[in-house]
This record gives structure tokens, sequence and C-alpha cells, in this order.
């Protein structure tokens, strides 16, 4: 819920990432989900309280830092199979435009570029709220997600199943849920 009038939630914002979670969901073996996250990111927002559609965000995530809870898993999605870490440190989101849903909902379309490939996106975003932390930072939350197809961007690896189907699923989940803290 909002404690801030939106008019006076314009200006820059940062990512906290001490309270922020950048994810991942995919389907693992045709039976489970994998989830995971990463772990090393930069994100900005800029929001223009009067007019959201004239608001802006931008995430870099550092590849490397992906985090499944299993070592061995990790590795492999740094190499080229999946998302060749060493060659592409970083994954990019760069908001285009946002229209708004009605109440605290937004679709926000931008440009994600993974490996060499860039493709626009739209992820549903929901407003969390805005307050003053402790410390007299103004921060606003929000969550979203989208789902995409890994193979659009060229993450093509997979092995078959004894019984059919294959080790990872096409469409991966990214998630989002996110504190940021103004800076002007």
């Amino acid at each position: 819920m909002t404690t801030i009038p939106p008019a006076e939630l314009s200006g820059r914002y940062v990512f906290d990432p001490a309270h922020t979670r950048i994810g991942f969901v995919a389907r693992h073996a045709m039976v489970t989900k994998v989830h995971g996250y990463f772990g090393e990111f930069e994100g900005s927002a800029t929001i223009d309280g009067a007019d959201p559609a004239r608001s802006s965000a931008e995430l870099t995530i550092k590849t490397a830092s992906i985090d499944t809870g299993v070592a061995k898993r990790d590795e492999h999605l740094r190499t080229n199979d999946f998302l060749d870490a060493p060659t592409y440190p970083d994954i990019v989101f760069t908001s285009t435009g946002i229209e708004s849903k009605g109440g605290e909902r937004f679709s926000l379309t931008g440009d994600l570029k993974i490996k060499e490939t860039t493709k626009p996106v739209t992820l549903e975003v929901e407003y969390d709220g805005s307050a003053r932390d402790p410390y007299g930072n103004l921060r606003l939350g929000f969550t979203g997600s989208t789902t995409i197809n890994r193979k659009e961007w060229g993450i093509n690896w997979n092995a078959a199943l004894e019984g059919g189907g294959v080790l990872v699923g096409e469409k991966v989940t990214l998630e989002f849920d996110v504190s940021a803290i103004r800076q002007d």
C-alpha cells in the first residue's frame, strides 16, 4: 500500500541489493522446477509520480553470480552451454515504455540482452508501496515477472530423457522483487 502521495515519488532510485531479489524458475526433467537467483546486479529507475508513463528502469545482472543452490549445476550454467559468463559477463534490461494496467499494476516493456541477442520483453509489474525507512530514505517496492523462451536468446543446450522429453524446459520465468532507494 502506498504511504507517500504519488506526486512526491518522482526521482531517481537505485535498487537496494540487500533487499532485492532477481530470480528465475525453469522446468527440470519434466517433473519439477528449479529456482535460482543472481547475487550481483545493479538497477535503477527514474519515476515520474505525476505521469508514470514517463518512468524508466534499467538493470545489469552479472551472469557469473547465478545461484541455484547446487554448485555443479551453477558451474554448468556459467558455461557456453547456457550463459557463457566469461564471454558475456552481463545480462542487460533497458526499459522502452510503461503502461498503466489500472491501480498499482503496470506493463513495463524493454529490451533484454542475453549473450549476443537483444529482444523486446514485457514485464508485468505491481507497485507494492513506498515508505521512509528508519534512516530517512524514501523507498519504493515493486514485484514482477515475465516468461521467455531461452532458445530465442541462443541458449539451446539440452539432453533427452530416456522416457521421452528433455532435461531443461525452454521456458524460463524471470522474477523480481525490488526495493529501491531514492537518490535525490
